[in-house]
């Protein structure tokens, strides 16, 4: 038995490796380097999910870091039962082959309630007066205790949000080597989340990303050196590349300028009406999934949007190709290079939902970059800021509305393919493995996993 050590640099292409990333770049020059074919939508929970089930999201059903259930006419992103993704995991076959292989999950999605032997993954407490609390979950639990005892509690506002920076990949790297070193698992699975924000908020050109990739580089490091001294093999890669963009397009907006779309107002503001609309979109990043209540209405609703700019690929139907499962919208749309989508419906940021201008990852229906921007003026400054969190720790429910809604902010985005013009994301083979091809489906990691670690 092998053991090995995947660690995930969430954005890693090849065009970061070199001066400023030496201790990555260092490990690639040993092995070798594969770049990888994400499926769409590539973003997070869909290509996490595809590498380690080997499946397509056709397969899986997570068709996106969320979606829309039509039983409950509900929308809910970033949810953490492992129950959600269907087929078995790399895990599950591993202890086919040997019950003595053993599995660790730092930090990569639906991390709970899975048959993976150690997991550490966030989850906040949501108090009653609005208060949301950093903490962890963890399997085996008395593990919470002893990481957050070890090195303080889950730097949660750093990991993700406007003041999201190294600290938190600074905690998973630290909470790691401590599971390392405790458990000795047979394979462990980390995240390293960090270089997903510059990249996001700033662009992939901007010249501040240097600094930031010497900062992931050094945690990584850190690792390659825990795991080098254990003569634990390792494999470097990452989900997908992120491109430039410059503008959102507002596709709810799109849809309610063709009475498609139903808002309802209260108390001055206005909220979408899933139900009761003809149809509306589910965006995340560079896709958007649209939801039809009436199949005999999906061409009309397609043609209009093929004709929308920013707009660059629409697929409804059979076109939905290895994305079409239960819970894929009927029309599956693809934005143009330099556009990703917002969920905005309204037109008038007065009337925007209460809360739009704060982090809330659980009440937007669809994937909100703005999130990671502090709003422009006194709404966003540092003196209103912090009287509204030193009233969140006094008990009371003020709203922390302090996020831009300004979509021009946002630099960078993912979720096209590489077929579509993204970048690569890239899988650095550790040295175990046989000769690797140029390229791969990142669906192919859970059969080379299995290969790697039971030979």
């Amino acid at each position: 038995m092998k053991r090995i050590a995947v660690i995930n640099v969430v954005g890693l292409t090849k065009d970061h490796l070199g001066e400023h990333t030496p201790n990555i770049t260092a490990l690639a020059s040993d092995t070798s380097i594969t770049t990888l074919e994400p499926p769409l939508p590539a973003v997070t929970c869909t290509v996490q999910s595809s590498m380690l089930t080997g499946c397509s999201p056709e397969e899986h059903g997570i068709v996106a870091n969320g979606w829309h259930e039509r039983e409950t006419k509900e929308t809910s992103f970033w949810r953490q039962s492992n129950e959600l993704v269907e087929g078995d995991k790399v895990w599950d076959d591993l202890h086919k082959e040997n019950s003595a292989f053993t599995v660790a999950n730092m930090f990569w999605w639906f991390n709970m309630y899975s048959s993976a032997d150690i997991a550490v993954t966030p989850r906040p407490i949501y108090c009653a007066n609005g208060r949301k609390i950093p903490d962890i979950w963890t399997s085996p639990t008395s593990l919470r205790n002893l990481l957050q005892n070890k090195f303080g509690q889950f730097p949660l506002f750093r990991f993700w949000g406007p003041m999201a920076d190294i600290s938190s990949t600074q905690w998973i790297v630290k909470a790691t080597i401590e599971v390392e070193n405790t458990y000795s698992p047979s394979l462990t699975l980390v995240y390293i989340p960090h270089l997903d924000y510059p990249l996001q908020k700033f662009g992939p050109n901007h010249p501040s990303i240097t600094s930031e990739l010497q900062a992931v580089d050094a945690e990584v490091g850190k690792l390659i050196d825990c795991f080098q001294a254990l003569d634990i093999d390792i494999c470097i890669l990452s989900e997908y590349g992120i491109e430039e963009v410059t503008d959102a397009v507002p596709i709810n907006q799109i849809l309610r300028k063709n009475d498609w779309l139903e808002v309802r107002e209260e108390l001055g503001r206005e909220y979408l009406d899933a139900g009761a609309s003809t149809c509306f979109a589910v965006p995340d990043h560079q896709i958007a999934h649209v939801y039809v209540q009436d199949n005999r209405n999906i061409e009309s609703i397609a043609s209009v949007l093929r004709a929308t700019d920013g707009i660059e690929f629409v697929y409804a139907g059979e076109e939905r190709g290895k994305l079409a499962h239960e819970r894929c919208g009927d029309i599956v749309v693809v934005a143009n290079r330099g556009n990703w989508f917002s969920h905005d419906w309204w037109e008038d940021d007065a009337k925007a939902p209460d809360y739009q201008t704060t982090v809330n990852i659980h009440a937007k229906p669809g994937y909100d970059p703005r999130e990671l921007f502090f709003a422009e003026g006194w709404r966003g400054s540092k003196v209103r800021i912090a009287f509204k969190i030193l009233m969140k720790k006094l008990g009371s429910n003020t709203l922390l509305d302090v996020i831009t809604l300004n979509s021009l902010k946002v630099k960078g985005s993912h979720g096209r393919t590489v077929e579509m013009g993204a970048p690569s994301p890239i899988l650095i083979a550790p040295k175990c493995a046989k000769k690797m091809p140029q390229s791969l489906p990142s669906a192919a990691l859970k059969n080379l996993l299995l290969e790697w670690v039971t030979s």
